[in-house]
């Protein structure tokens, strides 16, 4: 495993990289001393999805990346030009000053400036897209090609974002562009093959800067994001883990990972 001040990489030996860029939840002390007290807690991290995915990589022998710090530090799914991801719908950016919840995560007058936004450029979200970079290159370096998998989840009604309960399992593929339509389709019918779990392929989530980004469904990378409803294996209030949910949610995301490897 590569530890690094900001991320983790654990290398595998298959075509399969599993980037969870919204995992981490720590604030170093000198950012969270001018958040309000709610937002010190993180509570917009992809909780737990690195407990979901790990075991499954290991399984696998499949990469996983992800960082230490949370998305209020940067949002490493973001571009640093700051172009909107889902134009005319409302979205957090870069280094984001409001919550999922639209209320705002800094004392009034201490928001980061533009100095010190591009000081956590170059400190937290570089890093990280240079380790996924020079990952996916040695996968293919080996294989000849790479399938890179972003994980990510989120409440399931988040009123500033989309309306309503969100499907539970929601597959991006930048519509199509960031993967080839063979492997959308496999992906789409282990979806269709279960009756547990609500499911969209790109809807409100076609999948964010990373997935648009290193994904080409005419290159040797096909990129495609999952974005899972967190109530199927957490308690969403607490943020505790769901040990009697979480693993039917595993078993579903194993046999999509599967996929991608045949």
């Amino acid at each position: 495993m590569l530890c690094m001040t900001n991320f983790t990489l654990q290398r595998g030996h298959v075509p399969l990289l599993i980037s969870l860029p919204h995992d981490g939840s720590f604030i170093p002390d000198d950012i969270a001393a001018r958040m309000h007290p709610a937002a010190r807690r993180s509570p917009d991290t992809d909780w737990h999805v690195g407990r979901l995915y790990e075991p499954l990589a290991r399984a696998l022998g499949a990469s996983v990346l992800k960082p230490l710090a949370s998305r209020y530090v940067i949002d490493l799914n973001r571009p640093t030009d700051g172009h909107a991801l889902y134009p005319g719908q409302r979205e957090t950016g870069l280094v984001s000053t409001i919550g999922f919840d639209g209320d705002p995560l800094y004392q009034d007058g201490r928001e980061p400036d533009s100095a010190e936004v591009q000081r956590r450029v170059n400190e937290f979200w570089l890093p990280y897209h240079q380790a996924l970079a020079k990952e996916l290159a040695r996968l293919c370096a080996e294989h000849g090609r790479a399938i890179l998998w972003e994980g990510h989840s989120i409440r399931s009604r988040v009123p500033l974002l989309f309306e309503g309960r969100l499907p539970d399992f929601n597959l991006g593929t930048a519509a199509g562009a960031s993967c080839g339509g063979a492997l959308q389709a496999q992906l789409q019918a282990c979806l269709e093959s279960q009756s547990r779990f609500s499911y969209a392929v790109n809807g409100r989530f076609k999948g964010g800067y990373i997935t648009r980004y290193y994904g080409n469904a005419d290159t040797r990378v096909q990129a495609v994001q999952l974005e899972l409803v967190q109530l199927n294996y957490m308690d969403e209030a607490s943020f505790e883990y769901d040990t009697d949910k979480a693993p039917a949610v595993q078993e579903l995301i194993g046999r999509m990972l599967q996929v991608c490897l045949k």
